[in-house]
């Protein structure tokens, strides 16, 4: 999502060859079984898969607090590549340690999107990783990171937000695999143009990517392979209005499963030019339908980007634009 950039595009068969060399590492390496949807989710998901539905919205979902109030994690300030941190940045838990990626530039001297990386042992005090920017090959910001077969999939915006996918299999290193080559329903190209701020999914052998196009909505197309994707509909899915909070922008950030439902966090803009982000959630049962919260946005004041991860019984939300703060929810503390 631009709140304000063409890559290097790689060959289409080099592409395929990584792909396929990475799928066939995951199926070696005997972990297939270990997705981490969307900051380690799954497993919370597999605990209340089987549980009754219940509320559409329940608290846990829509009822957060701020926990400070002030920012956990933010840019330097000072002459540094990470002077300012923006868009979104993702957080995953894996055992008792928290991982954080972040957008770092410095407006001073070089507005290259650079990559960072910090961890934390309890998701508030976080330290930089010592020899960031961990990834400087090509434009990299407003990213997301799944888990699948032992590999880190970061999904990510490049220059002039076109969604570029990459790898890693330590958090730290990652390989470029060039942009999404995502196709009409009809096999066509997309229309030239950015199509920003990724996010995917995984589930029954089918990945899904959500991407925005100019903030005008949210689509989806899926894939069996990640080389190519092709749109469920060449409709958004989620399309901005008719409520005012929304009606200008809207860009999805991530995907919760819980209590058998799917939540997509996304955040949103009512003016024209864009300023005033806010946080919002939508509900689906099968990533194609999708309904508002009628008492969004659940956080205003320009803090967006958010995201949710698990804690104890229920979750914590942090807003990642334009610094990282955090929210207690219903029924979870750390």
């Amino acid at each position: 999502m631009k709140r304000t950039h063409t890559t290097g595009f790689f060959p289409a068969f080099n592409v395929s060859l990584m792909l396929a060399a990475m799928f066939l590492l995951a199926a070696c390496g005997g972990q297939g079984n270990d997705t981490a949807q969307d900051t380690g989710t799954a497993d919370y998901a597999a605990r209340t898969a089987d549980q009754p539905k219940g509320e559409v919205f329940p608290p846990e979902i829509v009822d957060f607090t701020p926990r400070y109030d002030t920012a956990v994690f933010a840019g330097t300030g000072e002459d540094t590549w990470d002077s300012k941190i923006r868009e979104r940045g993702w957080i995953m838990r894996e055992g008792g340690e928290w991982h954080m990626w972040y957008t770092g530039y410095n407006p001073g001297s070089d507005t290259t999107m650079k990559l960072g990386y910090a961890t934390s042992p309890d998701g508030v005090t976080w330290t930089r990783w010592p020899d960031n920017p961990v990834f400087t090959d090509v434009w990299c910001e407003d990213m997301m990171v799944i888990k699948h077969g032992g590999i880190y999939y970061m999904a990510a915006e490049g220059k002039g937000d076109i969604a570029h996918l990459m790898s890693s299999i330590d958090r730290v290193h990652w390989a470029e695999h060039g942009p999404f080559n995502i196709r009409q329903t009809n096999g066509d190209a997309l229309s030239p143009g950015p199509y920003g701020t990724p996010v995917l999914w995984f589930e029954n052998d089918v990945w899904y990517l959500f991407y925005e196009r100019n903030d005008s909505g949210i689509w989806l197309a899926t894939s069996a392979d990640m080389a190519t994707w092709t749109n469920v509909s060449d409709d958004p899915v989620i399309a901005c209005g008719p409520e005012p909070y929304d009606k200008e922008a809207v860009a999805l950030n991530q995907i919760v499963r819980h209590r058998g439902r799917y939540y997509g966090w996304y955040h949103a803009c009512a003016t024209q030019p864009w300023s005033d982000w806010v946080t919002c959630v939508a509900v689906s049962d099968d990533l194609v339908h999708w309904t508002k919260y009628p008492g969004n946005p659940i956080v205003r004041g320009d803090k967006s980007s958010g995201i949710l991860v698990p804690d104890g019984d229920g979750y914590l939300l942090y807003t990642m634009h334009p610094d990282v703060r955090v929210y207690e929810g219903a029924g979870g503390t750390l």
